[in-house]
């Protein structure tokens, strides 16, 4: 691919885009000089506090000049400081602070140029396919601008046109980022447990697929279809035959930012709903449908006036895999159960830490710091808070973020800030833990009843008291229903695949040599409001007639074990 020139790259390609270069350095080496200069300066500022013994006092000063320094070297170094801003293994704790606040907004181009950019890549004028369009843009981002329009047929639509030459800078911006990664590698303090270089590949391949109208149109539709069922989500069509690798036209969203909450409550909406709304569809995305978006700030989320919120912008999307999404699950209920021992462990397995880390020094410093940031009471949990301990031990520790959890912790600290400013009260468990509770009691997949077990057996040891938790956590979630939960939990106990359960529930019941009432009574009396006797009686019978035969002889020698009988198989010719 080496005949090929930057522009005409449809995926990040770091070796054809190095060859291209490395023939024609002279065409980097102005852009080259300008980034370096910028860079100079501020290590400059930063050695001359160190000099003045004003490193403390001039934090918050350096943390806002680099974010001004990105912001002023275009589009590449925008999105770099987007993602570093979800990076603690590569930036200090105070620089996090403001990145965060890195605003993807740059002055529009020109609206002549914008509009022959529409037609060059539709292929015919403007007035054929619009019926109105605006003279200017409605919003100017570092990748694109966006016009508000109508099309002949009536629809109204967003006409999303990316930026003139974008390809081409981002390319030779990707280069000499590559190229000093390669310098720079060695000389670096960071635990990043590979080359520096793989950190800019993650980046350009994330970045191309954002500058690819095609795919995030695809990415629209793949998002869409994941929650066509659920009618509280809302995501815009798109116009095919108005959209190109520049130019994406899809339908306009009428509704309110997410943090425009004196709007929201005017048009009589709820903002703990739409909070709900957000948190549990976010959950959705990395639990069940391990797609999801990596990039809902405040201008691509809004609130429709019929009550659904509404996703846009679907460039910035990754897939998890079946293992990812079990994992993540387990990490979830082993922090908030506080086992950091298997906390460790799960990040051995989603990449956090290298499969020959010794976990042993990890444990206490995870209890630490984890412990500090949940606090005594699990709905204290804060994402942000999480994030912020969870820095200190990057430095300490030979922790990385994975490329993929970079775009996660993205994806739910923004979510939560969000939710944050509609209710300053917000705790993202109380909505969050809820849902994954109830996915876990009620199994709908083999995966998920195994990790149900995970949770209530420790060390071969039925924990009753997780069970409670889990109950009385679900029971917060209107669309939990114990009675169902309850029938597929029996049926599950009865099958094949509960064989295992069934034993080790007999086990737990008559554990230490004794009955254990007690604990049955207290998980009776917090479901038996929600099961009155005519519907359990529909469930029983509705089982004992799905029950085979097989079934019932599976299960009734550890009935009659636990009754305290035995059956002596050549005693039973009467």
């Amino acid at each position: 691919m080496g005949q090929y020139q930057p522009a005409q790259l449809r995926q990040y390609n770091p070796e054809a885009i190095a060859r291209y270069y490395s023939y024609r350095p002279w065409l980097a080496w102005g852009r080259f000089l300008r980034i370096i200069l910028s860079f100079a300066g501020f290590i400059f500022s930063l050695k001359w506090d160190e000099w003045q013994n004003q490193v403390e006092q001039n934090k918050g000063k350096r943390a806002t000049q680099l974010r001004e320094l990105l912001t002023n070297l275009g589009p590449t170094f925008i999105k770099v400081g987007q993602a570093l801003s979800t990076r603690p293994d590569l930036i200090r704790k105070d620089f996090l602070a403001e990145l965060v606040k890195l605003q993807d907004q740059l002055p529009p181009f020109d609206n002549a140029l914008a509009y022959q950019i529409i037609e060059s890549e539709l292929d015919r004028p403007i007035q054929e396919v619009f019926s109105e369009l605006s003279p200017n843009p409605v919003a100017a981002a570092s990748l694109g601008q966006v016009y508000r329009g109508r099309l002949i047929s009536g629809e109204e639509v967003a006409v999303k046109v990316q930026r003139p030459n974008l390809h081409p800078v981002i390319t030779k911006d990707l280069y000499l980022m590559r190229w000093a990664a390669g310098w720079l590698t060695p000389w670096l303090p960071l635990n990043l447990g590979h080359d520096l270089r793989l950190i800019v590949d993650e980046f350009g391949t994330k970045l191309f697929e954002e500058i690819d109208y095609i795919n995030e149109g695809r990415n629209a539709e793949k998002f869409a279809s994941n929650f066509h069922d659920h009618p509280q989500v809302k995501v815009p069509s798109i116009y095919w035959r108005y959209t190109s690798n520049h130019v994406l036209t899809l339908e306009w969203i009428n509704g309110f930012k997410l943090t425009d909450t004196q709007s929201i409550s005017a048009a009589g909406l709820d903002p703990e709903t739409i909070i709900q709304i957000g948190v549990t569809s976010g959950l959705q995305q990395l639990l069940e449908h391990g797609f999801f978006h990596a990039d809902p700030h405040p201008g691509n989320l809004f609130a429709v006036p019929d009550g659904r919120m509404a996703y846009i912008d679907f460039g910035m999307m990754d897939q998890l895999e079946e293992t990812t999404k079990e994992t993540l699950v387990d990490a979830l209920v082993h922090l908030v159960n506080k086992d950091y021992t298997d906390l460790a462990e799960d990040f051995v397995k989603l990449g956090f830490l290298a499969p020959d880390t010794n976990i042993c020094p990890i444990v206490p410093a995870l209890e630490s710091v984890l412990g500090n940031a949940i606090g005594k009471n699990v709905k204290d949990f804060n994402f942000k808070t999480v994030t912020d301990e969870f820095s200190e031990l990057m430095y300490e520790y030979p922790f990385r973020v994975p490329a993929k959890f970079a775009l996660i912790i993205r994806s739910l600290v923004t979510q939560e800030g969000i939710a944050l400013s509609l209710n300053p009260n917000f705790k993202i468990v109380e909505v969050g833990y809820p849902y994954i509770a109830r996915r876990l009691l009620t199994g709908e997949s083999p995966a998920l009843r195994r990790r149900l077990l995970n949770v209530l057996f420790k060390n071969g040891k039925f924990q009753w008291q997780r069970l409670e938790n889990l109950i009385s956590i679900a029971r917060t979630d209107e669309e939990f229903d114990v009675l169902p939960t309850a029938k597929m939990g029996l049926q599950f106990i009865l099958s094949e695949e509960g064989k295992f359960l069934r034993r080790q529930l007999v086990l737990a019941l008559t554990e230490d040599d004794r009955l254990h009432t007690e604990e049955m009574q207290r998980l009776w009396n917090l479901v038996k409001n929600d099961l009155p006797p005519n519907r359990l009686l529909d469930v029983a019978v509705g089982i004992l007639t799905e029950l085979s035969r097989e079934g019932v002889a599976a299960i009734l020698p550890n009935a009659i074990s636990f009754a305290g009988f035995t059956i002596n198989p050549s005693s039973s010719k009467n």
